[in-house]
Order: structure tokens, then C-alpha cells, then sequence
């Protein structure tokens, strides 16, 4: 009885370690996304209600003597959020002393340039901590594989029996070009109407050849989820100094966008299903890897969803930031703005949309576990 009480205890505990961890890097993450939007907005005279830490009930407040924001502290610790005047519209605001707000520093009265960067801000800070990030991981721990060069075939499995070769190079998977391994990865994923992959490499002579390898189909015993193994090893990247190292967390970064532009691309295409994806319970199972992997994989972890936060929201699909920079870009076309209740309704539908999505792959995350 008393180990069943430890063991329960000792879940608990872990389960209360991992939300915390998740919360800490979302936290961060949506932080220093709000923060660009905010740092702008304030260098462009842009009137700034509040920039607050952390979501929900207020626990402390602090007006800003020059400026008249008010910092705040919220009870959730879950990143944060910056409100500002005008943000689509003007539609006559007023500032806490109920006096109405100088058109000038509405948002939507700013220059077009100047609401483009107001809005690609918090985008931009997302990549910048990723690749700050990704910097400082392959300083210490150093670089992983980008090109995919192959350094080793295992013996007797489909790669080698194939003729792949130590130091063959792939660049091109089923007709799709092949510049990292983390795309290669992604198109090795996408669904095949073949057994068969068809790899075109480049031979450590120059030469090109196609070669066709049949994966080795690993079926797992408890959840019945099927893998496909091909026998490759890619070589790793020399990360040996910091130019090298710096060079390393730049082209990772770009491997990243780059798989994330083929997932999106599978997506739509229905080469890649909905049950591929992550929400929120996928999310907090791979921050919790983190206990059993150390900082290193913590700070990847940080690094990648960094880039996948900003890379969603730079999508031109309503209600993300990418959404309100596609209306700018209609606006600029025609040379006048969009109706505000027609763009309001689309970010509307858009929220909808995205609400839905996520719960279904919540659902899907959750029938993962089980």
C-alpha cells in the first residue's frame, strides 16, 4: 500500500514538474513574441493601454511615468500580451482618463511600413531566440546533421542492400529536392503509393544515380504504430569553433523552416494526415522528455518551438499576425483599406478555425497516449 502511494505521489510530482516546464518555455516564447510587437508599437508613438506578463487576474501593476503604460503582472504565467490603440481601426478610443486618443497614435493611422514591422516584430523575435538558442546549444554540445550525407549504411538492411554508399549525398527523395535532412525526413513521412523510395545521390565522384530502397517496416508490440527502417546514418556537422558554430545554428535554422514549409505543403495535399501533428498534450509529452534528457535537449525543445510559434503565426491565414500583414499587403494593392468589420469577421472565422483544428488534434494527442 505505501509503494502504491509513492508511486502515485512520485506521478503527480512529475506530471506538476512537466506543466510547469511547459508553461516556463511557452512562456518565453509567447513573451518575446509580444515583446516586438510592443518595443515597436512604442518606437512608432503607437498609444500603448498595457504590456502585461503572464495572462488572467492582475497581481500587480506599475504606470510608466513618460510613456502612461501601465506594466502589468498576471496571475498565469503563460507569456504575456501588449494592447494597443487602433489596432485595426479607429473607431474614436479613449485613454484611462477617458480622453479621446490622438489619431496619430492609433495603429491603424501609422505608415504602412511602419505597421508591417509593428506587426512581423514578434515573428522576428521568435527566430532571432531560436537561432540565439541553437547557438549556444552547438557551442557546447555542438551540431547535429544538416546535409544529408551519408556517413554510415547498416549492414543487411534495406539502405545497403540497395547499394547505398558511405559519403553518398541525397538530393532528391521521390522527386522532391533534398537540401537537409530535416526535410529529407519529412518527405520520407509523407504518404507512398510505392514499397519503394526512389533516392537520387551524388557519389563521392560526381556522378548521380537513382537508387531504390524498401524500407523495413518496424511494427511496435504496444500501440501498434508501424515505422519504416532504412539503415542510414547521416554524417554530423563540424561545429569545431564559433564561426563554424554560428554558421551551423543559421543553416539549422532554415532546415527547420524548410521541413515546416514541406509539412504545411503535406497537409494540404493529404500526404501528411491531421494525426501528424501536435497540440498542446503532444507538446507537454515532449517538454517532458526534457526531465529524462537534460538542458540540451530543453534548450532544443525551447529553440524549435520558438521557430514553429513563428512560423505559424507568419502564415497568411486570419487571425495569426501573417493574416493582419495580408490584409496590409490587399490594402496596399487596392490603395485603400479593407473594410474593418470584413477583415474583423474573417479574424473572427479565422479563431474559429484554428479552435477547432486544435481540438482535434488534442483528441488525437490524447488517443496517442492510450
Amino acid at each position: 500500500m505505501l509503494r502504491k502511494q509513492s508511486i502515485s505521489i512520485l506521478t503527480i510530482a512529475l506530471f506538476i514538474i512537466k506543466i510547469l516546464l511547459l508553461l516556463f518555455i511557452l512562456g518565453i516564447i509567447i513573451l518575446v513574441h509580444e515583446f516586438g510587437h510592443f518595443i515597436w508599437a512604442k518606437t512608432f508613438g503607437v498609444h500603448i493601454y498595457e504590456f502585461s506578463i503572464g495572462m488572467g487576474p492582475l497581481l500587480h501593476t506599475h504606470k510608466g511615468k513618460k510613456d502612461g503604460i501601465n506594466y502589468n503582472i498576471r496571475a498565469i504565467p503563460i507569456g504575456g500580451f501588449v494592447s494597443m490603440a487602433g489596432e485595426v481601426y479607429d473607431s474614436g478610443e479613449v485613454d484611462e482618463n477617458n480622453k479621446k486618443i490622438k489619431k496619430d497614435k492609433l495603429m491603424c493611422n501609422k505608415k504602412w511600413w511602419q505597421r508591417l514591422i509593428i506587426l512581423v516584430a514578434g515573428v522576428v523575435n521568435n527566430f532571432i531566440l531560436a537561432i540565439v538558442i541553437l547557438f549556444i546549444y552547438t557551442l557546447i554540445w555542438g551540431g547535429g546533421a544538416i546535409t544529408p550525407k551519408v556517413l554510415n549504411v547498416v549492414e543487411d538492411k534495406p539502405a545497403a542492400a540497395a547499394g547505398l554508399k558511405s559519403g553518398d549525398v541525397i538530393t532528391n527523395i521521390n522527386g522532391y529536392n533534398v537540401s537537409s535532412w530535416d526535410k529529407a525526413q519529412i518527405i520520407l513521412y509523407y504518404k507512398n503509393t510505392n514499397e519503394y523510395y526512389t533516392f537520387e545521390v551524388k557519389h563521392t565522384d560526381g556522378t548521380k544515380e537513382e537508387i531504390k530502397i524498401k524500407p523495413e517496416i518496424i511494427k511496435d508490440e504496444e500501440t501498434g504504430a508501424e515505422s519504416k527502417l532504412f539503415g542510414i546514418q547521416i554524417d554530423a556537422e563540424d561545429t569545431s569553433n564559433v564561426f563554424k558554430s554560428f554558421i551551423y545554428s543559421i543553416r539549422k535554422f532554415n532546415s527547420i523552416i524548410s521541413s515546416m514549409v514541406y509539412t504545411i505543403w503535406g497537409l494540404i495535399s493529404g500526404k501528411i494526415g491531421l494525426s501528424a501533428l501536435s497540440g498542446p498534450v503532444g507538446i507537454y509529452e515532449a517538454v517532458g522528455e526534457t526531465i529524462n534528457y537534460g538542458i540540451n535537449y530543453f534548450l532544443y525543445i525551447l529553440a524549435f518551438l520558438s521557430i514553429n510559434v513563428g512560423f505559424i503565426n507568419i502564415l497568411p491565414f486570419p487571425a495569426f499576425d501573417g493574416g493582419h500583414v495580408l490584409f496590409l499587403i490587399i490594402e496596399k494593392i487596392k490603395g485603400s483599406p479593407v473594410n474593418a468589420k470584413i477583415e474583423n469577421t474573417c479574424h473572427l472565422i479565422g479563431f474559429i478555425l484554428v479552435f477547432l483544428l486544435m481540438i482535434v488534434v488534442t483528441i488525437s494527442d490524447i488517443i496517442k497516449l492510450f
